[in-house]
């Protein structure tokens, strides 16, 4: 296998798999700041939503809700399958059933940090008294 073809490959499968998740990003951003309601030609107003510290917290807080539902979750339920898939596929293969075992391992130490750093931003956030409608939302 060529350089050229070890790169684009995994390059042409990530970007299957998370470009499509890239379009729920567009919700993100919490405000227009408008100052006024805009009514456009279908008569459809939009509300004008200032752009302020609880907006900013509702973008950090859907900044780091995107990344855990549409790419840390499915990328580790797809490393999981692989490391399945090498277990089931090894044939008494002692060095792949290894892999597939240092697979499963970091993808469970991989989800485990990220839930832990998400639970210590939630909790150092709660501390400060930051108001929970933005929070666990």
């Amino acid at each position: 296998m060529s350089k050229l073809t070890k790169i684009l490959i995994p390059l042409a499968v990530f970007l299957v798999l998370v470009v499509p998740s890239l379009s729920f990003s567009a919700s993100l951003v919490p405000c227009n700041n408008n100052t006024v309601s805009i009514t456009n030609s279908y008569g459809t107003v939009t509300p004008a939503v200032p752009c302020d510290f609880n907006a900013l917290m509702k973008l950090v807080n859907g900044g780091i809700n995107f990344i855990l539902k549409f790419l840390a979750i499915p990328i580790a339920a797809i490393m999981f399958f692989y490391a399945g898939f090498l277990m089931v596929t090894s044939g008494g293969s002692s060095e792949s059933k290894t892999k597939a075992k240092n697979i499963f391992t970091n993808t469970a130490i991989g989800i485990i940090f990220i839930a832990g750093s998400w639970l210590i931003i939630k909790m150092i956030l709660t501390i400060l008294g930051y108001n929970s409608a933005w929070i666990f939302n």
